[in-house]
């Protein structure tokens, strides 16, 4: 049983040697508790399962499974759990890969003793305050505090983030993103929509509200978030109960060195929400970047024009050489007409993407939905765009099951 009183740590490296040197320096440090050792990325996940360390002293390249994706495994499970990596290459592509994954800090290695100590006495204090926070959100989902305001409860497990995304303008991500939020919302599900367009962005219109705050409000506080300073950003819908977090008041023309920061706002938001719905701009900014990164499932969105599909492609390009899978890539093409004679079924062969969903062209039920505040999955469910975000639900659903699924086989 680890000590309250000292931060408890696992070292993961491959190369014996390695591992015993940190393992010496980390032996004269009274405030910390070694817990245990791992030589792979495997290893380490099972060794947090089992022993559930304070911090993780993580080496980058290893074999089966590399530094980083176990990060990213670890974090998704256990949050609170803070991952130092250590890398003999000092790559700011590495570093910023690390980061989005959920690390803590990112040494170079060998090490300095002082540098490495002071790294997870840092790690080892906010693993606690995080810890802390679970804790209180467990507490204000029995229903014995009101800290996330009223009728606000955290789900049973961490949430879903979906990144609504298409590389040419006038996709209409925003209408697919505010409608598609609607249609998960549930008495058991609780969902907020993001506006990450921090110039132009019109989430807050779509619902008919007016908001004063933005996620840039989180930035500075990335890491003493909870749940009063996430509700204080955000305007709730009263007419769909859909927590909304608006674009700034003021355009903001730079989102540069913001990424480490939307990361850790995204990762503690999964503990309140159980779907986070980003809205985003075509613009590859560090803030739709680091959005795309963390997202569980990408909706990307294209209509049948040539530019816009061949937008597509570029992306789907890029996302194979980020390493961003393709099953958490869901294609859909909206304002689709069927007398154009570009097909769905054309574009996913070409594209090597299917198309899962289409989405209808309905020009007035989609303007009107906008100019009245009011989405068209709240007053026209039967229509046929509202059957098609409902197929887009579905599909989702579906993924996020057999997902689960793999985990648990």
């Amino acid at each position: 049983m680890p000590s309250p009183d000292k931060t408890s740590v696992v070292v993961v490296d491959d190369t014996d040697e390695s591992r015993e040197m940190i393992l010496r320096m980390l032996q004269f440090d009274a405030t910390i508790e070694v817990l245990g050792k791992a030589r792979t990325g495997l290893e380490a996940i099972d060794v947090a399962n089992k022993l559930k360390p304070d911090v993780m002293v993580m080496d980058i390249n290893m074999p089966d499974m590399d530094g980083i994706t176990a990060t990213e495994e670890i974090r998704k499970k256990y949050p609170y759990i803070q991952i130092v990596i250590l890398s003999v290459q000092n790559d700011a592509n590495y570093m910023r890969k690390a980061m989005l994954a959920g690390a803590r800090d990112f040494l170079t290695k060998p090490p300095m003793i002082d540098e490495l100590t002071i790294a997870i006495r840092r790690a080892g204090e906010l693993a606690r305050s995080e810890k802390e926070k679970a804790a209180a959100i467990a507490y204000t989902h029995t229903g014995m505090t009101g800290a996330l305001g009223q009728g606000l409860r955290a789900p049973a497990q961490l949430g879903k983030i979906i990144c609504v995304y298409s590389p040419k303008g006038g996709a209409g991500c925003t209408t697919v993103a505010t409608n598609l939020a609607v249609a998960l919302k549930t008495p058991e599900n609780q969902v907020c929509v993001v506006d990450t367009n921090l110039i132009y962005g019109d989430v807050a219109v779509f619902f008919n509200e007016h908001g004063k705050n933005s996620i840039l409000d989180l930035v500075g506080r990335s890491n003493e978030l909870d749940p009063d300073i996430v509700n204080d950003v955000m305007v709730t819908n009263k007419l769909t109960n859909l927590q909304l977090m608006a674009a700034p008041k003021e355009p903001e023309l730079s989102d540069t060195r913001k990424g480490d920061a939307i990361s850790k706002i995204f990762t503690f938001m999964k503990q309140l929400y159980s779907f986070i719905i980003i809205d985003t701009t075509p613009q590859l900014t560090e803030i739709v970047q680091t959005s795309l990164d963390v997202a569980d499932y990408i909706i990307l969105l294209s209509t049948q024009d040539i530019p816009s599909i061949k937008n597509a492609h570029q992306f789907l390009s890029i996302a194979d050489a980020s390493q961003i899978g393709r099953e958490k890539i869901i294609f859909v093409m909206n304002r689709y007409d069927k007398r154009i004679a570009i097909s769905p079924e054309r574009v996913g062969q070409s594209l090597k993407q299917n198309v899962a969903v289409t989405i209808p062209f309905e020009e007035r039920i989609v303007s009107n939905s906008i100019n009245r505040g009011v989405p068209f999955m709240i007053d026209n469910k039967t229509a046929p765009a509202a059957k098609a975000i409902q197929a887009l639900q579905d599909e989702l659903k579906l993924r996020i099951q057999k997902e689960e699924e793999n985990n648990n086989s």
